[in-house]
């Protein structure tokens, strides 16, 4: 918005030709949304407070966190306000990947709050039943997916990996199902991580800093080319989102550290997972943020074995409990402990994947 307002003026103030840098306009989405947390984040707290929104912990989970229940959850509410207000100041409001990644963050993020809703002001522990919740998710991949295909160019169905320079197979019409399948199951994975105070959100911090430089070099054609990856015009502007986004993470960490004072809920996770994911395909980089976000990856393989481990092999377990945070917990480590070797994994990650930018 401040760019089609202030941009045109330049011929009145030359200090307005700055709103056409990207970089400028990045960084300042990610202050706007960082302040915007800072400052709703006590209100919403003491809202769903006196809402008596409160986090319900299981039983069968570890003893050290019965402590937190009742710490307010569905705190996402700021997350996702924070970037809708930075987004719609600072990001060039012509360009449609920026309706696309609104619709993505609203969307999800209606779905994960219906979600906490059920769980926290109808007391139903289940919240909406995995059926209901895994066909909105589909339907919702499917619409954001609709207007990604308008939007297609020639990269659109082609599925590039780490270390080729080349596209290694065009998908076709069966990128659909894949790009449902990646959106989905990213958004869950996510889902699945934030159960430590501070954890996901300070992965999601760092997945959406790699994120930003991915879509920036993008979106330059002299950084595209020498760097052997898709040149995407316009998808420079998805560093702006990506830097909102990490703002509003970063101010939602605030609250969210240890001992958290919120949750972000699923109104939070179902969200940032699924915006997350959308951003890797509109960025042709689906597979560079499964190694980005290998802690999502790691917990959420985790489940997946210990699930097939219980049924295959007769009531047995892999770890103690799933997702991976829990098993290290009930062997013994702190929660804190646990949190910051994991954020440690996820910075690993994330320089690995950067890293293969160069290596091709």
């Amino acid at each position: 918005m401040l760019k089609e307002l202030l941009y045109p003026l330049v011929k009145y103030f030359t200090p307005f030709n700055i709103f056409q840098y990207i970089t400028f306009r990045a960084a300042y989405a990610a202050v706007t949304a960082l302040l915007i947390s800072f400052v709703l984040g006590p209100m919403v707290i003491d809202w769903l407070r006196r809402l008596k929104a409160g986090e319900e912990v299981r039983e069968d989970g570890p003893s050290t966190h019965r402590a937190k229940s009742g710490t307010p959850t569905m705190g996402g509410t700021f997350i996702i306000f924070s970037i809708l207000i930075s987004v719609l100041l600072w990001q060039d409001l012509r360009n449609p990947y920026t309706w696309i990644m609104l619709l993505s963050v609203v969307g999800f993020g209606l779905l994960g709050f219906v979600d906490d809703y059920l769980k926290v002001f109808k007391k139903n522990r289940t919240g909406l039943r995995a059926g209901v919740k895994f066909i909105g998710q589909i339907v919702l991949s499917l619409l954001i997916l609709f207007f990604i295909l308008r939007q297609g160019n020639e990269y659109t169905t082609l599925l590039y990996i780490p270390f080729f320079k080349n596209p290694v197979l065009d998908l076709s019409y069966w990128y659909i199902p894949f790009a449902v399948i990646f959106i989905v199951g990213y958004s869950n994975a996510v889902n699945l991580t934030d159960g430590l105070d501070g954890l996901a959100t300070g992965l999601v911090i760092m997945v959406g800093l790699a994120v930003a430089v991915f879509a920036y070099l993008s979106g330059r054609v002299d950084f595209s080319e020498y760097l052997q990856i898709p040149y995407l015009p316009g998808s420079g502007e998805l560093a702006v989102f990506a830097t909102a986004l990490v703002g509003a993470s970063i101010g939602f960490l605030w609250f969210n550290a240890h001992p958290a004072e919120v949750m972000m809920g699923d109104t939070g996770s179902l969200s940032l997972g699924g915006t997350l994911a959308v951003l890797g395909i509109l960025l042709k980089k689906e597979i560079l943020l499964l190694i980005v976000g290998g802690v999502f990856v790691l917990e959420t393989a985790s489940v997946i074995l210990q699930v097939l481990s219980y049924k295959l092999r007769g009531g047995k377990r892999i770890f103690r409990m799933a997702p991976l945070h829990h098993h290290f917990e009930l062997s013994g480590w702190p929660e804190s402990k646990v949190v910051i070797r994991m954020w440690i994994l996820g910075g690993l990650f994330a320089i690995i994947g950067l890293s293969t930018l160069k290596i091709q």
